[in-house]
């Protein structure tokens, strides 16, 4: 996964995108378009994709401080990645929104679950205490699921003009 200084460039204002994101919307928990980009970036740049994804996941340490809620910022974003990647690379065109949209909101509701097995091992958590962090999470797993459900409407326009940019790039 070689990179060029084309890509380099476009991967690191792709990955502080997905950060000013997140800091805009953090007036409203639990809802923002980080999905939405990943699942975007992961349908245009395939493998590529993971460079964005992670310059996102190192500006949010670099600026919020690399402590144990980080540490699961370091897979929850690659089984996203992963989700989407196992997808077919040509969805049916009045599919692909709904496909997208629900993978998108999948990983909203399973997020906490998702989040759990890294405070488990970080604070000694048991299985039941791991469980019990599951459940108390579920109302805030339950709109970041809705939320990404609603964003994930924004996934095959940005992957439109992702397209569309590399299209006219490589021909400029």
């Amino acid at each position: 996964m070689k990179l060029n200084i084309r890509e380099i460039t476009i991967f690191a204002m792709l990955g502080s995108l997905m950060y000013a994101s997140k800091m805009i919307m953090e007036i409203a928990p639990n809802i923002h378009l980080l999905g939405v980009f990943t699942i975007a970036f992961t349908v245009v740049y395939r493998k590529k994709a993971l460079y964005p994804i992670y310059i996102f996941v190192l500006l949010n340490g670099m600026f919020s401080g690399f402590a144990a809620w980080w540490i699961p910022y370091l897979y929850v974003w690659t089984v996203l990645w992963g989700m989407t990647m196992l997808l077919p690379k040509k969805l049916p065109k009045r599919a692909a929104p709904l496909i997208y949209m629900s993978v998108c909101a999948a990983h909203g509701f399973l997020f906490g679950t998702l989040y759990a097995p890294a405070q488990a091992v970080l604070f000694g958590l048991s299985f039941q205490g791991m469980a019990a962090w599951i459940i108390a999470g579920l109302p805030w797993d339950f709109l970041h699921g809705v939320s990404n459900f609603f964003c994930g409407i924004l996934i095959v326009p940005v992957i439109s003009a992702l397209r569309l940019a590399e299209k006219n790039s490589i021909q400029g």
